[in-house]
């Protein structure tokens, strides 16, 4: 993209000391309803067993939001009397409430489906934000928005199932991640799918495979009177060997349903698409459910980097193969066997992924501003009527929470299980463990809310720090960097000792091992947020009124700025430069 260098310049000035205010005011658009909605919001990273450093299966969720709740719960185990019945509730993945009305998790109870269905008489544990994420038997779940055609959208009550309403079921029902597909897809089928949601992905995992699994809803004329599926899905193995991304597309493409044991569908996978147009069983082309149900024309190099994601990952992954950034997105393959196995480590910074070194890298030039802020320009814009699209990387300071999730089939469920879990943005926040055996979570990651500052909510820890990095970013980045070696880094570098300990108590006592770990894990918690609490105070210090106060010398230093921007500072306010004495 090319700017005229003065017009841009005159933004940037104007803005530099004000950016949080510029935020909502240059584009309220924009900033309500970001360029294609719901659909620019969460990125799912995938990790078969066998491409792991460590043969765990791993998944990610970027949950990019922006202004949705951002709580999280932990669910025990249930046991209920034969008869018990599960009501079901239309939950809004996207909807928030003020404080005073109460946390959204009691809020739900309003929205009663009138739905009832049998409860089991185990429930298993779990630990849920707007999704369920992993139940004590280490299946885990990692979210997409993946969209899907307009006439397939069911908004109406008909569909009593949403896909955060999906998730809780499969985290309360499943022992496996074919069981949560089954699950999931059988309650759409009976009961509809849709009403808040549209076209979805999840990553479904255990500690042996790593599914994909895709839903769509069938129109707003469904109802269960119709003796037809109110929900059309599919489901993909991803190899062992292989890894996989969700970008917020579809990514399933033909299937072989010849193979159940890497495929997984609805009876009426085909029969839908054939009903609504959308495939002709007599072209004499292969059904593909990507072209069918959500089909996207994008390619990085066409969407001017609001779409490179899909491409950026492919890139990381196996950059021998120079993937090329004008590969329709539509064509790249399900998975791909990575050069390198991943760790934990290498999947925590693929998270924060910004493109950097490719022609979208928003820290670059004016764009980021003098201080490299890959965060200062967001979203696209809109200039004398034309749209300009900036580049959608993996690692937005959008984001509520991430999550990496750990299934590790060679320990028992309470301690091969791990949610890697963060508040905030990816950068400037920190990983925590919390292990599957865990019987509570911070009382503080259950409260908070976007519009209320609270020194209770574990969440405003870490936009705390977000905020006091956002001037002078590559500098304060520095300081958060070395908070996050001291704490990130170190959990995972102990993560071995932490299981050593965990399984010799598990085998004398598995009540005392569990303990162990929940100690452990809200004990690092409470640290890590009152660490980052205090950060958030270094860094108002240290960078003061947009000058370096030095703790140590107790000096106030200047900031130097780079020339480039100095040039087109004198360019533009035309600048003399002052006359030398004679």
């Amino acid at each position: 993209m090319k700017f005229k260098k003065k017009r841009f310049l005159t933004l940037f000035l104007c803005t530099l000391f004000v950016l949080s205010t510029w935020a909502l005011a240059a584009d309220k658009k924009a900033a309500d309803s970001p360029p294609e909605g719901a659909l620019d919001g969460c990125t799912v990273i995938i990790v078969g067993k066998d491409a792991s450093t460590d043969g765990s299966v791993m998944t990610t969720h970027t949950c990019d939001c922006g202004l949705c709740d951002w709580t999280w719960r932990y669910i025990p185990h249930g046991r209920y009397k034969a008869g018990t019945q599960r009501k079901i509730y239309h939950i809004n993945q996207f909807e928030t409430f003020p404080p005073e009305k109460g946390l959204k998790w009691d809020v739900i109870l309003e929205n009663f489906t009138e739905l009832e269905l049998p409860q089991e008489e185990d429930s298993f544990a779990y630990m849920h934000g707007s999704f369920g994420y992993m139940n004590e038997h280490q299946v885990a779940i990692g979210e997409s928005t993946i969209g899907t055609r307009e006439k397939m959208e069911n908004k109406t009550p008909s569909a009593k199932f949403d896909i955060t309403m999906l998730t809780l079921l499969a985290m309360e029902r499943a022992r496996t991640a074919r069981e949560a597909i089954k699950i999931m897809g059988e309650l759409g089928e009976k009961y509809g799918y849709g009403f808040t949601d549209t076209g979805e992905m999840l990553a479904l995992s255990d500690p042996n495979e790593v599914w994909i699994f895709e839903i769509m809803p069938v129109g707003p004329l469904w109802t269960p009177k119709s003796g037809k599926p109110g929900a059309v899905w599919c489901a993909q193995r991803v190899p062992d060997n292989h890894v996989s991304v969700c970008p917020n597309e579809s990514r399933i493409g033909e299937i072989d349903q010849n193979n159940p044991d890497y495929f997984m569908f609805s009876p009426n996978v085909i029969s839908c698409a054939v009903d609504m147009g959308f495939y002709d069983p007599e072209s004499g082309e292969p059904f593909n459910w990507k072209k069918a149900y959500s089909p996207s024309e994008y390619s990085a190099s066409s969407s001017g980097g609001s779409r490179a994601r899909l491409w950026r990952f492919f890139d990381l992954v196996a950059p021998s193969k120079e993937f090329s950034p004008d590969t329709p997105n539509m064509e790249f393959p399900f998975s791909i066997e990575p050069e390198k196995k991943l760790s934990v480590n290498d999947v925590m910074w693929m998270t924060r992924d910004k493109f950097d070194g490719t022609p979208w890298d928003p820290a670059r030039g004016l764009q980021g501003g003098p201080f490299a802020n890959p965060h200062f320009l967001p979203y696209g814009f809109t200039y004398q009527e034309k749209r300009y699209d900036t580049a959608r990387v993996i690692g937005v300071n959008r984001a509520e929470y991430v999550t990496i999730t750990q299934c590790r089939g060679w320990l028992p469920n309470p301690i091969g299980g791990i949610v890697w879990f963060l508040f905030g943005s990816q950068d400037t926040s920190c990983y925590m463990p919390f292990y599957a055996g865990v019987t509570r979570i911070p009382k503080s990651f259950e409260v908070g809310d976007h519009w209320e500052f609270s020194r209770y909510s574990a969440r405003w820890a870490f936009d705390y720090v977000d905020f006091h990095t956002m001037p002078l970013y590559n500098l304060a980045i520095q300081d958060v960097r070395e908070a996050q070696k001291k704490w990130e880094t170190s959990a995972v570098e102990q993560t071995p000792e932490i299981d050593k300990k965990a399984l010799e108590l598990y085998k004398k006592n598995p009540e005392e091992a569990i303990a162990f770990l929940t100690e452990y894990c809200n004990e690092n918690a409470d640290k890590v947020i009152k660490t980052w609490w205090k950060l958030g105070d270094d860094l108002l210090v240290k960078y003061n009124h947009l000058w370096i106060y030095d703790k140590d010398s107790r000096k106030r230093l200047r900031l130097q700025f780079p020339e480039w921007y100095l040039k087109l500072l004198i360019e533009y306010n035309k600048l003399t430069p002052k006359e030398e004495k004679k």
